[in-house]
This record gives structure tokens, sequence and C-alpha cells, in this order.
């Protein structure tokens, strides 16, 4: 694999940046020992300019290449990494677990931040290429749309980006080869919640009872009735109830209410619109048949994630660089809040290989650090083939 010699020499230390990242993780925007760890090393390296603060608690870096001057750069592209942990209790058993209980970094976002980092180093010694290069470390992908917070913020504006990359490492493929594709990638993802509302009562005397144990299950098996009759069978949609929690833990009584959350995943914003007008109707008509009533919230979460058609050809050609060759990708139900700064600016997402490991949002995953050289040369490549030197 022809990765940079560079980042081989650097390995054993982006790997340490990692593994401190790794025990030490943080929540959505809750990201501050992590963003202050990469603001401190970003001016170590000599970024022309570091910024804190942007989307509550992401940080940005400018380096700027040989001749680059504020106001005449060729071009500005921006490169994301994500900084956030997950709720879930570590089980690796490593030596760098997390130290913080009900806490880790179960999806590589500590492997992201350090692989941004390490070419973040590379370009600021190298300087190897003309216009602006734009490093971007967001809070909050895990659900908190720190993506859309640091867009609101103004990033693109303030940093004048022009295009935008981004990368996540994916299991179950070989460590270091790449995969992408065009247009839709990852899903839109929308957040559900119905509180179903009846009467309690004793369980020895139903009859005297509006029970929403029983609505709530013939709900559920309503709402899968969504994706499987109403909308185009060639079309990809999933409606998935995760949670039943009702108003009393007791053995002997019905509750006065059950409520259901869960996710809608959609590739299309027509399909958003239909899911989220059956599950209402179906969820309200449903307690009035038994007398009960239905409260529906339906929030918009993530939007589809579309990759940019030029953008997607200059990411596969940086990846083919690096390990020769680029597989295409498949699409994911899952949802990315790179989607934010996707629908800002054009620009792209790839997937690099995180080996035969544990899936992503496992209390048994762990990055691959073997994946750093390759990760951190993609980057790198991405810069130099997109700003290339003048003479």
């Amino acid at each position: 694999m022809p990765v940079k010699p560079f980042f081989t020499a650097h390995h054993a230390e982006i790997t340490d940046w990692r593994r401190d990242i790794h025990a030490h993780p943080e929540l959505l925007f809750d990201t501050h020992r992590t963003a202050a760890l990469v603001a401190e090393k970003l001016r170590d390296f000599g970024c022309d300019e570091v910024v804190e603060g942007i989307g509550r608690t992401g940080v940005v870096g400018v380096i700027r290449g040989q001749g680059a001057q504020p106001g005449n750069d060729a071009r500005t592209i921006g490169l994301r990494a994500d900084m956030d942990a997950l709720p879930i209790p570590e089980a690796t058993g490593v030596p760098y677990a997390s130290k913080t209980p009900g806490v880790m970094h179960a999806c590589g976002h500590d492997g992201h931040t350090a692989m941004l980092l390490g070419a973040a180093k590379y370009l600021c010694e190298t300087r190897d290429f003309s216009g602006t290069c734009v490093v971007i470390f967001q809070p909050a992908e895990e659900g908190g749309g720190g993506g859309r917070e640091m867009c609101e913020d103004g990033l693109m504006e303030r940093f004048g980006i022009e295009e935008v990359y981004g990368m996540h490492n994916w299991p179950g493929v070989p460590e270091g080869t790449f995969a992408i594709r065009p247009g839709n990638f990852f899903a839109a993802t929308d957040l559900i919640e119905i509180e179903i509302l009846g009467r309690g009562g004793h369980a020895a005397k139903p009859h005297d009872t509006i029970d929403p144990v029983v609505i709530s299950s013939q709900l559920i098996m309503a709402l899968q009735t969504v994706a499987a009759r109403n909308a185009d069978p060639t079309e990809q949609l999933v409606v998935s109830v995760t949670s039943v929690a009702t108003s009393s833990n007791a053995f002997n009584v019905i509750p006065d209410s059950v409520t259901l959350r869960g996710t809608v995943r959609t590739m299309s914003p027509a399909l958003r619109d239909l899911a989220e007008s059956r599950i209402t109707a179906l969820a309200q008509s449903t307690a009035q048949g038994f007398g009960a009533e239905a409260r529906v919230r339906y929030e918009r979460n993530y939007p589809v994630m579309v990759n940019h058609p030029a953008e997607t050809d200059h990411a596969a050609g940086a990846a083919r660089a690096i390990s020769g060759q680029c597989d295409s990708a498949p699409l994911v139900m899952g949802g990315e809040d790179f989607a934010f700064m996707l629908e800002e600016r054009p620009g792209a997402y790839i997937l690099v290989g995180n080996g035969d490991t544990a899936m992503v949002h496992n209390a048994e995953y762990d990055f691959n650090d073997a994946v750093i050289p390759a990760g951190c040369s993609w980057w790198a490549e991405l810069v130099e083939q997109r700003l290339p030197r003048q003479g």
C-alpha cells in the first residue's frame, strides 16, 4: 500500500493521540477536553489560524499552501472529522479503554480525529499545495447535529470553504481500502415519539380500563405496513420502534399511558413526507379505535447525505493513489450529519476499511490503528491533488 512515508514514520505518535482520545470519551457538544487537545496540537503544528468554539465546541484550523495569502488563495477546501463518543459501556478490555463509565468511542471518531490531526501535521510541515486547507473538528455527530450548528455558525462563509470532504471507518472491509458512491449515500434519519393515553386500572378488571399496552401492541405492528404497504418497494424506508415505556411498572396494574420511541430512515424527501403522514394517521386512528388518544411527535433530524458527482471522483482518485483502487459503496440506512455540510457546499464522503472488527455502535468495537497511515495519506493526497502547487 503506497501510503506516504511521513505517516509510517509518525504512526506510533498518531496512535498515541488516538488512544488518549479513546480513553477520555465525551458526548455530543461536551467535547471540551478533546477540542482543547485538538486546538493545542494544531497550534503546535503551526497552523496559520486556529479557531475554537465554532458550533459550540468545534475547532477549525487554517493551513495555507506555499505562496497562498489571505484574500488571494486559489481555492479553499475543507476536511472534516468528528470528535464525539457514544453512551455505551465499553467491553473491549484494551489497556486504553474508556475511563468514563458508560461512555466509549464505539464509532471510531477517536480514529477520525487522530487521522485528521496527523494529516494537519503533515500539511503544516510540507505545504506542498496552493490555496488553503481548512481542517474541521466537529462535535455532536451522534444525534446532536453538530455539523448543522457549525454551518449555522458561519463555518463555510467565514473560512471561504468551496469544497468539503469527510471520511468514516467501516468494519468488515479490508483495512486501508476505500469505498464511495455518488449521489444518495446515507439515509435521512427522523425521530418518532408516540404517547398512547388510555385509562389505567387493576389488571383483574380490564373492562374498566382503556388498555394502552394492547393499543401500543396493535400500533407497533401497524407501523410496519408503512414500509410494506404504503411505500414503493423499490425505494428504501425503515420504520423501527426501539423503545416501549409504560407509566407503571407494577405486575398487576394496567397503566394510564405507553410511550413508543423509534426512528424512520428514508432516501427521498417524498418518502419522508409519506412516512410522517402515515405514521401520524395510523397512531391517531388506532388509538381512537380503542377509545384512547395518541400524541405524535415526528422530528426531522439528519437529511439524506448526498455525495456530489465531481467531488466523488476527486475523493476516489485520491483513494486510488493510496490503495490502488476504490470500490463502489452500498447505500447505508444509517444517518450522518456531514449531510448538513454537503447541503452547504459540494463535496464527498468516503469509507475506509477498518478490517475484521466488531461493528460500530457495539460495546466491543475498537478503531483499528493499522488504518491510520492510509487514512492520513488519503487526507493529504486529496489536498495535494485538489490544490496542486503552481509552477
